[in-house]
């Protein structure tokens, strides 16, 4: 999502799409598509990569592909001190918090309502925003938020969750403490003057992610036993890095900042979307059925 942009669902009037739009809209669906389908991409790659280090792996292979994109374009330099604060929230808990835990969390739970949980954020955010700093919701996020508040309840209740199973739980609680690292940075984004931009910052702030999760990698998971070598694997860490995390990144940037609020926000509603669809056809994933018992 565009790094500039509020990512709280807001409620306003669709406004006609122009001609001019249409690529921009192109390459946001393209986005879309892509961050949702790696969310099955990365429950197959956890088959074989322990969790952390695909994390790293990720954030890794991401970083050295927009050092490369930054650096062509010219825009490569060091972040000034104005920007050290968004670098740090960013890389630590957006990216190094949100996905280490989600990926510990994945191993525990269908990817279907990992997704699902993950993408909680911008309850948490409200909540935030409300307590932290007197943003009052109107009655109409307050009808939003007990409705968001409900469907985890539902997610995480013993009707869809097998609460005996091993690790159910803890991939319940990691994910939601995943959500909420991100809704911190969306308050902080919304409070950051920014000094240089969004993609120029970036790379640093995946290679602020990596190095920490390296290091935890291998103090918790230990030398990876065999690196990933068949093609099978390679192609789902090109997807998950490269394709889904820096490309996606660069069109986030590049184009979410053209468009409304509001239009981002339901452009973002999409990920979780395409995520499920794709566990189910894919995984074979179950969809929350709150008749089925």
């Amino acid at each position: 999502m565009s790094l500039k942009q509020d990512c709280t669902p807001s409620i306003g009037t669709v406004p006609a799409l122009k001609p001019s739009q249409v690529p921009t809209f192109i390459w946001l669906t393209v986005m879309v598509l892509l961050w949702g389908l790696s969310w099955p991409a990365t429950k197959l790659a956890l088959v074989e990569v322990p969790p952390l280090w695909l994390a790293a792996i990720r954030f890794g292979s991401a970083s050295v592909c927009l050092f490369v994109f930054v650096a062509l374009r010219g825009d490569l330099r060091l972040p000034g001190k104005q920007d050290l604060p968004i670098v740090a929230s960013m890389g630590l808990l957006q990216m190094m918090a949100f996905t280490g835990l989600g990926m510990i969390a994945m191993t525990q739970t269908d990817t279907s309502k990992a997704v699902l949980l993950a993408y909680t954020t911008p309850i948490w955010a409200v909540f935030m925003g409300w307590l932290l700093f007197r943003q009052s919701p109107t009655r109409m996020q307050l009808g939003a938020l007990a409705i968001g508040l409900a469907g985890v309840a539902l997610i995480c209740s013993p009707l869809e969750m097998d609460w005996r199973k091993a690790g159910t739980i803890t991939g319940c609680v990691f994910l939601l403490l995943a959500a909420i690292c991100w809704s911190v940075v969306i308050l902080h984004i919304r409070r950051h003057r920014w000094a240089s931009t969004p993609l120029s910052l970036a790379p640093w702030q995946m290679l602020l992610a990596t190095i920490p999760l390296a290091v935890i990698a291998y103090g918790v998971e230990g030398v990876p036993s065999a690196l990933p070598h068949d093609s099978h694997i390679l192609a789902l860490l090109f997807f998950i890095g490269p394709v889904a995390t820096s490309a996606c990144f660069v069109i986030s940037a590049e184009f979410g900042r053209r468009i409304s609020v509001f239009a981002m926000s339901n452009f973002t509603l999409g990920v979780p979307l395409i995520g499920i669809a794709a566990s189910v056809a894919f995984l074979g994933n179950k969809v929350v059925d709150p008749l089925r018992h």
